[in-house]
């Protein structure tokens, strides 16, 4: 193997080692972005290439922090926090019942946002419910678990919840109303399955009733000091009128990304008017302005996505896509369940070694190398698209939005170990793989007939 394709693995696995283990609470951004300009510098992946890279990244990145600007704008209008109260409301006290809202309103925050917006979003919003009840640490366990699990998962039913779905997608060519019609069902059977599963496992650490806590009223209104009191008003101190417009935007910008997708709008043009529109409905509300946006959106996820690439594409160049084109196309090729079997275990391999994001675009670089059939080819990459959202689960470092989840349970005290994730993941996350492929298989040959 030449020296420079031994230098592109190392730099490229030395990036990824720091992103994951972020010391000093380093931005993911950094070791990625070196590691680029280090590929950059040493002509592994021409300067002429970045153009291009820039192009397949560029949509979906703005796409996602648009979306991020939308959650923001919810946030400081007090909807997450109305949330998490009307959860406790509406579980009437039964632990079991809450568990069921908690998993539904993971599975709804990333469907409506991303994935990584529905683990900053929900997370804080089930640590808030669980401090109003009293409760164990194993039994606290059952909720964060859970709703991380399935918030995460949640991004595989339409590609715009998640930015590595949305850059592949382009890299095929496939839209987003072909995309839904061929996942949606066999993803959902996949999510179903495994809430099913954490419902079973965690069973018997579900409380049958719910003991209210003490409530702070430095964290919470005071209007509500018993969280479980049926005659308070739900809505003293919320602005209804903001709570029904900002709503309206963010399911109306959902509804035009399939509506106008036929017609070739770009789906940033759209995410970027939704994020404007609801921007200056508050600003017409409250004259609040920008800089609460500016300082909390990630801006440095168009850097990390970009750097990401860059990496991902010098592996190419260094000959692993090759590699992997002649060791899988005999696999692939010879039938769609074979595609979606190797396909959807690969990337369940590579996004649980070094993260999901450069495993599906390694993973999708690599099928459009392999002259497949159009038919097969759809279905291996909506198969790659499993394996990186839900067969990702299976250890913390498989998806960028676990790893800011445990990063917030440290901060919240909180702290969740690797072996008490694993004990959990091991048992639900193979098994709701397996079930996402083959109905993604029995699915798809269905549609095909």
């Amino acid at each position: 193997m030449p020296d420079t394709a031994l230098l592109m693995y190392f730099i490229f696995f030395l990036s990824v080692f720091f992103m994951m283990w972020r010391p000093r609470g380093l931005n993911e951004t950094v070791p990625t972005a070196i590691g680029a300009f280090l590929a950059i510098l040493l002509g592994i992946v021409p300067v002429l290439d970045l153009l291009k890279i820039l192009d397949i990244v560029s949509g979906a990145s703005i796409t996602i922090l648009s979306t991020i600007v939308m959650t923001i704008v919810l946030e400081s209008i007090g909807f997450f926090r109305w949330v998490a109260f009307h959860l406790l409301t509406k579980a009437k006290g039964s632990g079991r019942l809450l568990f069921v809202y908690v998993l539904l309103i993971s599975f709804l925050m990333t469907l409506f946002f991303n994935n990584d917006g529905s683990i900053l979003i929900t997370t804080p919003i089930i640590i808030q419910v669980l401090n109003m009840i009293k409760l164990k640490p194993h039994q606290k366990h059952a909720y964060l678990i859970s709703g991380a699990l399935i918030a995460t998962a949640s991004s595989a039913p339409i590609a715009v919840s998640n930015i590595s779905n949305l850059i592949a997608l382009k890299i095929v060519g496939l839209d987003l109303n072909s995309y839904v019609a061929m996942m949606f069902v066999p993803s959902m059977i996949g999510i179903i399955t495994m809430a099913v599963l954490l419902y079973f496992y965690f069973r018997k650490d579900l409380p049958k009733k719910l003991e209210p806590g003490r409530t702070s009223g430095k964290t919470f209104p005071q209007y509500y000091q018993h969280p479980f009191s049926s005659d308070r008003d739900l809505s003293q101190g919320y602005d209804w009128w903001m709570f029904k417009v900002c709503i309206s935007i963010v399911v109306m910008v959902r509804v035009c990304f399939f509506a106008l997708t036929p017609l070739h709008v770009p789906i940033e043009y759209i995410a970027i008017a939704g994020a404007l529109l609801i921007f200056a409905i508050r600003w017409f509300r409250y004259k609040q302005g920008a800089a609460d946006i500016l300082k909390k959106t990630p801006w440095h996820i168009l850097i990390f996505a970009f750097s990401m690439y860059v990496l991902v594409y010098g592996l190419k160049n260094a000959g692993l896509n090759d590699l992997l084109v002649s060791q899988l196309k005999g696999f692939t090729a010879s039938s769609g369940l074979g595609a979606t079997m190797t396909m959807g275990l690969l990337l369940t391999l590579f996004s649980n070694l070094f993260n999901n994001l450069p495993a599906v675009m390694i993973g999708t670089l690599s099928l459009t190398q392999m002259n497949l059939d159009s038919s097969i080819l759809q279905t291996a990459y909506l198969a790659n698209v499993i394996g990186s959202d839900i067969g990702s689960l299976i250890t913390p470092v498989g998806t960028l939005a676990t790893l800011i989840w445990m990063f917030i349970l440290k901060n919240s005290k909180v702290p969740i170990k690797w072996s008490q994730y694993l004990k959990v993941t091991i048992m639900v996350v193979p098994v709701g793989l397996i079930v996402s492929l083959l109905s993604l298989y029995f699915w798809t040959a269905l549609m095909m007939k």
